[in-house]
């Protein structure tokens, strides 16, 4: 154990996944603390945080005994990957009805984006319109730059305030609010030179 505590945590993995089942433990008795408290520090709920900790390791182990691991990462971020996206999956199950996405009107104000749907249609057209345009405006949203999309989805879909999303993607709340912002500003010039038509 000693001889496996000097070892690189890659070099570690390539024994787990050789059979050597103690190299996971000195993994994990390496890397627990930071992983723990990146989720506490999101979720603030111990008896959670200890249950997605669970299923990250699970994850974790069942990905390794799989052999899907990329070894150009490094262990610990590629773990904490996996504890976020777990997070995420938390946050997505705890909202019964996510809001809509916000857009940005003329006067700069942020609107739902369903709003736009408002109009003189009959009932029936009206709903296989909205539907059509809910489709179309998740493909837009799919086409913003990652971090931007992350945080929309994150805050529109998921309801999660700006701090959460701050501590969740490890940026400052201001960084947050600006890719929304920009989020915003192209996901309003994508519907515009898409032309997204409700009747």
């Amino acid at each position: 154990m000693a001889i496996q505590n000097q070892l690189q945590d890659n070099e570690l993995v390539h024994m787990y996944i050789l059979g050597n089942e103690s190299a996971l433990e000195t993994l994990l008795n390496r890397h627990q603390r930071k992983i723990y408290s990146s989720i506490l520090v999101v979720v603030k709920n111990t008896a959670l945080a200890e249950d997605i900790f669970q299923d990250t390791f699970f994850k974790v182990i069942q990905t390794l005994k799989k052999g899907m691991y990329n070894e150009e990462g490094k262990f610990l971020p590629w773990v904490i990957r996996i504890a976020r996206n777990l997070i995420i999956d938390h946050f997505r199950r705890a909202k019964k009805m996510p809001p809509a996405p916000v857009y940005i009107n003329e006067e700069g104000e942020e609107v739902s984006v369903f709003n736009l749907l408002e109009g003189d249609c009959n009932t029936s057209q009206q709903e296989q319109e909205s539907n059509l345009y809910k489709k179309n405006l998740k493909s837009l949203i799919n086409q913003l730059p990652a971090d931007q999309r992350e945080v929309v989805i994150m805050r529109t879909y998921y309801d999660m305030s700006f701090k959460e999303i701050s501590e969740l993607t490890n940026v400052s709340i201001n960084t947050s609010l600006g890719r929304m912002r920009y989020a915003l500003f192209n996901l309003k010039k994508m519907i515009e030179e898409s032309k997204l038509e409700v009747c």
